[in-house]
């Protein structure tokens, strides 16, 4: 009576989106084992990139850490204005291609694909790959059976998605309700929060970093501060230098911020997103210093987990180079300087080092996410 064995039930587990994406894979494989590699990219409409997210490549990974324009993939386009996946069973027509997705696919040896386009509510969020070694791989009866399985994907990667962006808007919308200003304005968490993706993809070698980890620390970096919403305005808004009282006051964001995600996570049922200890420690422990005097708790080094160590470079180097009512705003290379001296003292000397070696990269994003006249 309970003989048959469920290939999928590992879903219903408590895992990481990567190994779902692998126990689909290896569910797929046995009726299809000429598909050796599925991924999926993200869109971020801002900043029109399409990014590396999940994948569950066997052997050499052609596309890792990767990111490119979407307006600048014209094959990937025809995909969108079709709204209809896309199968190309000999993918020798884009050998020649000059874009680099394409040259590194081919040159990995893949000779078939199959692209679907994702949607939530009809809003397009990314595509999802499936790669062949063989070439004529799809045979319309393939794509039959495939398609369930590329829309369990889909859905799969939504759900979590989903669940993170409603949390992320729950919190803007507490923010916004709360009147907090100071340094949270819209702007700076778009830079600030791509700062943050521009450290991890950087040291994504070094630490050996998956494009899921890199996206979660993009999409998790805007909550830094969010307990701040628990502090008073008259200590908040001070436009001032806060007295001993004050300060200390104000360091209660951190743990506030923690008792506020944990409270939110409970509410909306998401403590269960694999992901979520990288939001707990960006809240909690963005302030802790490598020199272990930073708070709340006094965690020096390796202790303080890398996230953490991200966002604060990327929160300072924006809290350097943005226009205060207290300050001007101070050029690239005055903030690299301070940056450099505060670097394996209070801040990793990793993290500083891989933001300064970005520098085009961040002033495009601080070129496109300029502050208004108010900000």
């Amino acid at each position: 009576m309970f003989d048959h064995q469920d290939a999928l039930t590992s879903l219903d587990e408590n895992i990481g989106l990567s190994e779902k994406l692998a126990y689909i894979h290896a569910a797929l494989s046995e009726r299809f084992p000429a598909i050796v590699r599925i991924a999926v990219a993200v869109y971020d409409a801002k900043t029109d990139l399409l990014k590396t997210f999940i994948h569950s490549s066997s052997g050499d990974v052609p596309l890792l850490h990767y990111q490119a324009r979407l307006s600048e993939a014209a094959s990937l386009r025809e995909i969108l204005r079709h709204r209809r996946p896309r199968v190309v069973n000999d993918l020798d027509v884009f050998a020649r291609g000059s874009a680099e997705h394409s040259q590194r696919i081919a040159s990995q040896g893949y000779r078939a694909s199959y692209t679907m386009p994702m949607y939530n509510h009809g809003q397009f969020f990314g595509f999802l790959f499936f790669n062949s070694y063989e070439a004529h791989a799809f045979s319309e009866e393939d794509l039959r059976q495939i398609d369930p399985f590329g829309h369990l994907i889909s859905l799969t990667v939504i759900h979590e998605l989903a669940s993170i962006h409603t949390l992320l808007a729950t919190v803007k919308t507490a923010r916004d309700m709360a009147h907090v200003r100071d340094s949270e304005t819209g702007s700076h968490l778009d830079r600030m929060s791509r700062y943050a993706r521009l450290i991890a993809r950087q040291l994504a070698e070094q630490y050996e970093l998956s494009d899921e980890y890199i996206e979660n620390v993009f999409v998790f970096s805007p909550l830094h501060d969010i307990g701040k919403i628990g502090i008073p305005d008259n200590v908040l808004l001070k436009p001032g230098e806060l007295d001993g009282h004050e300060r200390e006051l104000m360091k209660t964001h951190t743990i506030k911020g923690r008792e506020m995600i944990d409270r939110m996570l409970g509410n909306f049922e998401l403590s269960g997103i694999q992901s979520i200890d990288i939001l707990r420690n960006i809240a909690e422990l963005h302030h802790e210093t490598l020199d272990g005097k930073g708070y709340p708790y006094g965690r020096a080094a390796a202790e303080i987990p890398l996230e953490s160590r991200i966002v604060a470079v990327a929160d300072i180097f924006d809290a350097l180079t943005s226009r205060r009512p207290y300050k001007p705003a101070w050029s690239n290379d005055e903030a690299f300087a301070m940056l450099k001296k505060l670097a394996g003292s209070k801040l990793d000397p990793d993290c500083v080092r891989a933001l300064i070696e970005c520098r085009a990269e961040l002033e495009t994003i601080q070129d496109q996410f300029n502050e208004d006249p108010l900000g």
